[in-house]
């Protein structure tokens, strides 16, 4: 019989819980096998869907067809249309009954999925949280840039920089390896007063970043340099967390 925290994992992985909530199901997770195998097929299967999956987008041409077959059935002629503009109307008039549920219930839930640049946002949120976890922050502890930037070397595919910003109030804890948008990736952790800073890299595959966000209490702020995607997040100001991410892109030179 599955775990009644099944759910409330499948809630964590999906990133639709708050900071506190999220805390409790990964304490849970330390102890249930079960819900631990869980996330962890879930993020398998995510990331071989984003790595594998084929996708086809299908081409102008085929959209008009298949809209003026839909708009013959509903017993006019043929009738040039947007794809993503056909109203209820249109679409009832191509289904009936059950089929027409069936077609909105499906629309609701097509509408309702989170854009790629959502999914990275909760991405990067989980890991900032996992790694708030006991033992999770820091693979290698150190705040010298000697040390933390080779081991990256020999422990993920990026080797991003690793300064210490201590005269700026951001000190170097260390680093560690992680994994977002199903690409193993290095992160440079710093300290500011409190607030633990992640700072993600990891290579990039064209894909569209947001710039910035927010959601539940933590901030988010993604840039490109060269072949890496680079994401900050942590739950200090906003101007505090662009500091940082000002100290970096310097640190990184010219793309």
């Amino acid at each position: 019989m599955p775990c009644i925290e099944a759910s409330r994992t499948q809630e964590y992985f999906d990133g639709e819980l708050d900071a506190s909530t999220a805390v409790e199901v990964e304490r849970h997770l330390e102890t249930c096998a079960d819900c631990a195998s869980l996330l962890v097929d879930l993020e398998a299967t995510r990331r071989l869907i984003r790595e594998q999956a084929a996708y086809h987008r299908a081409d102008a041409a085929l959209r008009r067809r298949v809209a003026d077959s839909l708009g013959r059935e509903d017993g006019g002629g043929p009738r040039p249309r947007r794809w993503a503009s056909a109203n209820w109307r249109f679409l009832s008039g191509a289904v009936s009954g059950s089929a027409a549920t069936a077609l909105a219930a499906a629309l609701v839930v097509f509408a309702a999925l989170p854009a790629p640049s959502n999914l990275l946002v909760g991405d990067v949120m989980n890991a900032h949280l996992r790694s708030m976890m006991s033992d999770h922050l820091v693979d290698v502890v150190s705040s010298d840039r000697h040390t933390v930037k080779p081991w990256f070397a020999g422990h993920t595919d990026v080797s991003p920089p690793a300064v210490d910003f201590a005269d700026q109030g951001y000190k170097l804890v260390g680093g560690r390896a992680d994994y977002v948008d199903g690409h193993r990736a290095a992160v440079v952790v710093y300290r500011h007063g409190a607030h633990v800073i992640n700072v993600f890299a990891w290579t990039h595959d064209d894909e569209t970043l947001p710039v910035s966000a927010s959601r539940n209490g933590y901030r988010f702020v993604f840039w490109r340099h060269g072949n890496l995607n680079f994401g900050a997040v942590s739950d200090t100001g906003p101007d505090e967390l662009l500091t940082l991410v000002g100290l970096v892109q310097n640190a990184s030179g010219p793309a």
